[in-house]
């Protein structure tokens, strides 16, 4: 009896034709996520991923791991044994002694059609045997424990936990994408859904040092770092952005600086997607939860864009946000206070109607290229994880 982890995955089942090739950058990224621990072999059988264990793997760490490894639904610690049923009931009687139930059922996939009973018979034949020994009842509705077993190739598996995973697809399955990560609770929450989406982020900040402090970029390497435990290896750009708010203050309304602000943000963030293969932009916009996110003024911060901007949370409100905010543990990090620099110089009464040719007649005030230039040619670059 070999000790192991059984993950499956759900998504990448639909895949048909391409299936082999998720699944191959799945095993690639499980083996990434790993690196570090002591394990066996990772594999591909059958609609799941085995991997195996030895005497000195920390079982919990690996759990711990598999678990946020994008393209998982669960992970099952479990046993690796032959498709004998005497062994089998053996074994699952060894194991259901080291726990508390009053109630319990067998739950069998019969991959390998080979066997000669099917599911339903496995169950009878694991039950009856489990029931004797135990003297407990069989519930087939939400029993107190469930013994699962898979007949795969020409082996058994068996396991009484399924952890939950995140799902989605692999990272790397869907290309790069670059994010506009601010300090706020908002941009994560975007990073991790389209990561979910099988995309690589790349991360983009910023900055307004001196006028802001730099406790916020620390507070925005942390962001990234809790984002990286699901991508391993993260790229983070830092965008000088003082000069380019210094000449929009001087030289344009009041109330469009803040969509002044956002399509410079997007123009450059753009530079660094096409500059590093990146196929899309990602921002944590609302639909009305500021003013800079009303209908219109998203078109005319949008309308600069020639790579497509994604919009992952664009119908969730404010209180769906934070609560996946807290799942993801970035929460805690985005309310630290800290002064970002959209906060910087907003007017009182910001345009909430704005309209692509107008901003366009106020953009030509300033020296985009310049702008963008000089901002770039100061950017610096960090490598997380």
């Amino acid at each position: 009896m070999t000790r192991c982890f059984v993950c499956h995955y759900h998504e990448i089942s639909l895949k048909r034709l391409n299936r082999p090739y998720f699944e191959k950058i799945l095993v690639r990224n499980i083996k990434t996520a790993l690196k570090g621990t002591v394990h066996g072999d990772v594999r591909r059988i059958h609609g799941r991923i085995v991997l195996d264990l030895v005497d000195q793997s920390p079982a919990d760490e690996i759990a711990g791991r598999l678990r946020k490894v994008f393209g998982l639904v669960s992970v099952s610690p479990a046993w690796r044994l032959t498709q004998d049923l005497d062994a089998i009931g053996t074994a699952a009687w060894e194991q259901m002694q080291r726990r508390q139930f009053e109630t319990f059922q067998v739950r069998t996939r019969r991959a390998n059609k080979q066997f000669p009973l099917n599911s339903q018979q496995v169950n009878q034949v694991l039950g009856r045997f489990l029931l004797e020994k135990s003297g407990r009842r069989v519930r087939l509705d939400d029993p107190d424990l469930t013994c699962h077993v898979e007949l795969v190739g020409d082996s058994a598996f068996l396991y009484f936990d399924k952890y939950e995973g995140v799902g989605g697809l692999p990272t790397g399955s869907s290309g790069k994408v670059v994010v506009l990560l601010s300090g706020g609770i908002d941009s994560p929450v975007a990073a991790y859904k389209i990561m979910k989406r099988g995309c690589r982020a790349l991360f983009v900040h910023f900055h307004s040092f001196p006028h802001t402090t730099l406790e916020a970029q620390d507070k925005v390497r942390e962001l990234v770092r809790i984002l990286d435990q699901y991508q391993h290896g993260s790229d983070l750009y830092f965008v000088p952005f003082a000069e380019a708010q210094r000449q929009v203050v001087a030289l344009t309304p009041a109330d469009t600086r803040v969509i002044l602000y956002r399509r410079l943000m997007v123009r450059l963030a753009e530079k660094i997607a096409r500059e590093q293969g990146a196929l899309a932009l990602v921002t944590g916009d609302s639909i009305g939860q500021v003013a800079s996110q009303t209908l219109e003024n998203l078109h005319t911060i949008g309308s600069v864009a020639h790579l497509p901007l994604l919009r992952p949370l664009i119908g969730d409100d404010k209180e769906e946000i934070v609560n996946q905010a807290r799942r993801l543990t970035t929460y805690d990090v985005s309310i630290i206070p800290d002064v970002d620099c959209c906060s910087l110089f907003v007017p009182k009464h910001p345009e909430t109607r704005s309209n692509p040719a107008s901003v366009d007649h106020i953009e030509e005030q300033l020296d985009l290229d310049g702008i963008m230039n000089d901002a770039l040619a100061r950017m610096s670059h960090e490598r997380i994880g």
